[in-house]
């Protein structure tokens, strides 16, 4: 009886064992279709290459993805959520599972309410043949905390490494070492981690010319894919030339985007033109706020050039506080692309009512008689505030991931082997916004009150020579071109001149004039008040002297 009992004992541990190792095997089912997928588009798309010419390849190539790409997203996004439920609902032995194919590698690990933290590297982890330079990931005891106040059960930590980027496709995008790794806690999400996740990328290139940034997979932020790669709650470091470290503070799937840096900026020139910035925006916040009380004080209607001049501050006085603003909230996720939309809807504003004040002193100069144009402050303040908030608007509903962190490039010169490093502001993200509706918009402005400035002169000079008056006129002439100068911005297009050995001085120029705008803005405003003020008293002194003649 007893030879019964333990035959069938050990037949129900065979049983058991069994099923465990057909559920363990799941998630590798999981993982030989997503491999499938990828290795039959790369088969087609080289039988393709083989047969026909490059350019009607192409063509087709871009014509089948237009009417299979929804198709293709919601095949991978569906497999790799099938990936990761197999994963969190496998039943395996010991307290942890390791997984591997070609080009992917999968984790589960058993934690408990008492996880102290992990530490993964791929020293110590079976060798996938397609990851060829090492990694590692760090979990702090902080992970488990949040699940375990709520439901204090056992817990199932996963971590899957793809080593393409085939999965992640993006617009513009280029990954280090096409390493993609992710992780995920089961009962709930992980994010807001006081104590960071490190993710460390090692490679064997140079990374001159680029800039790296460590990202994370975004879903539903795009149209075109499922996902996109977002910066947000992560932080770049490089604590060695050849290892990329990333501080984030959530779960998700991780990588290092690399993206050309043309011009990056000596990390030693930080510090001063940092202090300059803050000084003289600061400055700039003072100046615009005392010229719009000043002129509210003064209690006068004015006429519509000082209006313009007044739309001008305001416009400036908003660009000063949202830049000062901007690397404070770098890391403040919605309210960073929030600032960053207004940072950008404020430089529009800007650059508007310079082009604005161009306008108007071309008509003051040309059209010197009939240039009474109705409700022109309204026409006028509706191409001044409503065209940039139009473009900022439209921008928000059709990508919401153009606002957001946006990584300066650092580069440490003096050979202490950090090499290059990142500095954080709430900007655009986005090189086409930026090069159309920053550089484009900027650069046409500049052109614009060039010419008018260039016609300015011209009409001063020949005011001069006609009244051929010398001495003091000439001084005065200078203050007006150099007011004219400032009013009309011109000082912006130095920002075109960031290259080669024009970098390092364009820097310092572009950061001490256009931080202290709105100063000369001010010394403008007080200039032409003064002006005003003697002209009113030479009125009076004229109408007084006419009277007490006999």
């Amino acid at each position: 009886m007893d030879d019964h009992r333990v035959f069938f004992l050990c037949l129900c541990l065979m049983i058991a064992h069994s099923d465990t190792v057909e559920e363990s095997q799941e998630p590798l089912s999981w993982m030989e279709n997503l491999e499938r997928m990828s290795r039959s588009r790369n088969v087609t798309s080289l039988r393709g290459q083989q047969k026909k010419s490059r350019k009607i390849f192409l063509k087709e190539v871009s014509k089948d993805l237009d009417l299979n790409q929804e198709m293709w997203m919601s095949g991978v996004e569906r497999l790799i959520r099938g990936l990761e439920c197999s994963l969190l609902n496998t039943s395996f032995e010991g307290k942890n599972l390791t997984l591997q194919t070609h080009s992917i590698q999968t984790l589960a690990f058993k934690l408990g309410c008492d996880f102290t933290g992990l530490a993964l590297s791929s020293a110590t982890l079976e060798r996938v043949p397609q990851a060829s330079v090492p990694h590692a990931m760090q979990f702090p005891a902080e992970l488990t905390q949040n699940a375990c106040r709520t439901r204090p059960r056992e817990l199932r930590l996963i971590c899957i490494y793809f080593f393409t980027d085939y999965f992640f496709q993006s617009i513009n995008s280029s990954l280090l070492n096409n390493y993609v790794l992710g992780a995920q806690l089961s009962h709930g999400h992980v994010n807001n981690l006081s104590e960071p996740i490190n993710i460390s990328f090692w490679h064997n290139r140079s990374l001159e010319g680029y800039t790296a940034t460590c990202v994370f997979w975004k879903e539903g932020a795009s149209k075109d894919h499922w996902g996109v790669w977002s910066p947000e709650g992560c932080r770049t470091e490089q604590p060695s030339p050849s290892q990329v470290l990333c501080r984030c503070n959530h779960l998700s799937y991780f990588a290092v985007l690399m993206q050309l840096s043309p011009a990056p900026i000596p990390a030693e020139l930080l510090v001063p033109l940092t202090y300059i910035s803050l000084v003289g925006c600061s400055i700039s916040v003072v100046a615009s706020l005392l010229t719009i009380l000043l002129h509210f004080q003064a209690r006068k209607q004015g006429d519509s050039t000082t209006h313009i001049h007044m739309n001008l501050h305001a416009s400036v006085l908003l660009l000063n506080v949202a830049f000062l603003l901007s690397p404070v909230l770098a890391r403040a996720g919605a309210a960073c692309t929030a600032l960053a939309a207004i940072l950008h809807f404020a430089l529009l504003s800007c650059l508007t009512w310079m082009a604005i004040e161009g306008f108007n002193l071309y008509l003051l100069l040309v059209r010197v008689y009939n240039i009474y144009i109705r409700r022109y402050m309204l026409k006028l303040c509706a191409v001044g505030w409503g065209v940039p908030a139009l473009l900022v608007l439209l921008l928000l509903i059709d990508q919401n991931s153009v606002y957001g962190p946006h990584t300066i490039p650092l580069f440490d010169s003096r050979g202490n082997g950090t090499g290059f490093q990142n500095n954080s502001i709430c900007w655009v993200r986005s090189p086409w916004v930026h090069n159309i509706l920053v550089m484009g918009y900027g650069g046409l402005t500049s052109l614009f009150n060039l010419v008018v400035l260039a016609w300015a002169l011209r009409a001063v000079r020949r005011l001069r020579a006609q009244e051929k008056v010398p001495g003091t006129r000439a001084c005065r002439d200078s203050v007006t071109v150099l007011g004219l100068t400032m009013l009309l911005g011109t000082t912006w297009a130095l920002a075109f001149f960031s290259f080669g050995v024009f970098l390092l001085p364009q820097l310092f120029l572009f950061t001490i004039f256009n931080s202290l705008y709105g100063f000369f803005l001010f010394l403008w405003f007080c200039s032409q008040r003064c002006r005003s003020e003697a002209e009113v008293e030479a009125e009076m002194e004229a109408f007084s002297s006419s009277q007490t003649m006999p």
